[in-house]
């Protein structure tokens, strides 16, 4: 299973989030993890559209979470930014081709659809049990805080 960077990179900002007392700039959220300013707004978008941020306008704008950072789970985040498209999609290769089982054979799902699907259940399962407030719980938070609030390098 391979996921975009933007997920690494959306879960890295929520947990900045879930650390400031007020909205942060995208230029900031970007600023703090070295990235292009571009391509996060995009995810911060895509974020917003999951309902997981909210944008503030103004002067002192940015983005806020929307719930309690132990509300939001990895998977809510993955799932803002890759979709939730299963990773893996049957296509009944086993009716096809000279070793196509006969159609009596394939009223239920083959083993490999099984095992996959078990697999991505597990996958969903575990994203879903990690919440940002988890993620934050594993950093220097004082740190964290102290870098949040510092102001923008010209």
């Amino acid at each position: 299973m391979k996921l975009s960077g933007g997920v690494e990179w959306s879960l890295h900002c929520c947990v900045v989030l879930s650390q400031s007392e007020g909205p942060v700039p995208t230029a900031r959220l970007a600023e703090l993890h070295g990235v292009s300013k571009t391509y996060l707004a995009k995810h911060l978008r895509a974020l917003a559209h999951a309902d997981l941020v909210n944008p503030t306008e103004g002067r002192d704008g940015g983005y806020v979470l929307t719930r309690a950072p132990e509300k939001i789970t990895v998977l809510d985040v993955v799932q803002a930014v890759d979709g939730t498209e299963p990773a893996f999609r049957c296509t009944e290769i086993r009716q096809q081709g000279i070793l196509a089982a006969p159609p009596e054979q394939c009223r239920s799902a083959c083993g490999i659809a099984k095992v996959m699907a078990d697999a991505e259940k597990a996958w969903r399962a575990s994203l879903s049990g990690v919440t940002i407030a988890d993620l934050a719980a594993t950093l220097d938070l004082p740190a964290l805080r102290k870098i949040v609030t510092t102001p923008i390098t010209p």
